[in-house]
């Protein structure tokens, strides 16, 4: 069966979707995507938007797969700033790349940011565990046998929808993020330290446990800069910084996590919770992160500096529907770009990809 043949699986590679949703009461974990904004938009550049459901991505760790396509297919990266190759030449990212069956894709690193998503028109049609095709890597459940691609693996892909097939026939523009969102996703967050360097601010809400922490803690909290521990993963990222004391010493009924919840255990450091969280804990959570911030954690790495601000609900709420909102329009940007067919003699005319000063593009020709 064609599809994509896995050359090189990189650091961390697993299938994604945006996860595995009404099973939390069991214990069984969300997983899904890290930053759904960079998967959201691979997959709209790539057609899928105008699938059924939810199309599985690949999400990459700083050094991301080699992918050699075994068919013809659309396909797109983003999150972060990726380093992408095709046949080992340099192409952009946040852009759709037509691939030809033979040619291989690659993620050989992040130049900012340290997740990538890679969007096949279609979507990587691997089996469904619980309703999803997420990676769950401590149950080993979902994706690909429930772990990391690695090399040899075999990645079935799903039938495009009606732009993908138009683009590979040439009836259709290839779609590109404008460069302007590409730098405001880019600098979503960041502000300058006293040392000159770069802090990245993450809103929260205070709760549900804030009352076993004193006002004077939750100001430290919100007024210190962390620094994201080594001991991370999809799970949880553990912070080093200024300890948060508890005002309260009695023990906590163990309650449900949510993605973005903040425990604070007894060293006085907090853990942000993530994709792959687990269902309760009993640390009491001093705050929870907007969910419209989640994606900013989400390309955060090791050794990367964050800092706190206190929101209510109701603005965490106005900042998500203004986030969906945006995403929406632009998506609907890019499908006004290519809603119509070439005109006949152009899609008729000669393909080709030149390569110049080290970068790929792809032309056509015409005769006028």
């Amino acid at each position: 069966m064609a599809g994509i043949r896995v050359i090189n699986g990189g650091m961390l590679t697993t299938v994604q979707d945006k996860g595995r949703y009404g099973y939390q009461a069991s214990g069984m974990q969300v997983s899904g995507v890290m930053d759904r904004t960079a998967a959201l938009l691979a997959n709209a550049l790539v057609g899928n938007e105008e699938l059924s459901g939810d199309a599985a991505v690949l999400e990459t760790t700083y050094l991301g797969p080699e992918l050699e396509f075994e068919q013809d297919a659309l396909a797109a990266v983003a999150g972060g700033m990726p380093d992408v190759q095709l046949d080992g030449v340099p192409v952009k990212p946040y852009r759709t790349i037509a691939i030809k069956a033979g040619q291989r894709l690659k993620v050989a690193g992040q130049k900012s940011g340290i997740r990538a998503y890679i969007a096949v028109s279609g979507g990587f049609a691997t089996d469904r565990a619980l309703g999803s095709r997420s990676t769950n890597l401590k149950l080993g459940l979902g994706g690909l046998r429930g772990r990391r691609l690695e090399t040899g693996d075999i990645l079935p892909l799903g039938k495009p929808g009606a732009y993908a097939a138009r683009a590979l026939s040439g009836r259709a523009r290839l779609r590109a993020l404008p460069e302007q969102h590409v730098e405001a996703l880019l600098k979503r967050g960041l502000l300058a330290g006293a040392d000159g360097g770069k802090i990245r601010q993450i809103r929260v809400i205070l709760g549900p446990q804030d009352d076993y922490f004193a006002t004077d803690a939750i100001e430290s909290f919100a007024g210190s800069v962390y620094t994201i521990s080594s001991n991370s993963d999809r799970m949880g990222y553990r912070l080093q910084g200024a300890a948060v004391a508890k005002a309260k010493q009695q023990d906590l009924i163990t309650d449900g996590i949510v993605c973005g919840s903040i425990q604070i255990p007894p060293d006085g450091q907090p853990i942000i919770m993530l994709a792959d969280h687990q269902t309760t804990g009993g640390y009491p959570k001093l705050a929870t992160v907007a969910t419209a911030d989640l994606p900013l954690l989400a390309q955060s790495m090791p050794g990367d500096r964050l800092q706190f601000r206190l929101i209510s609900v109701q603005e965490a709420q106005q900042l998500l529907r203004q986030q969906h909102e945006d995403l929406a329009e632009i998506i609907r940007s890019m499908e006004a770009q290519t809603a119509a067919d070439l005109p006949a003699a152009q899609a008729g005319g000669r393909q080709f990809r030149l390569k110049i000063n080290g970068e790929v593009f792809e032309v056509s020709v015409r005769q006028i």
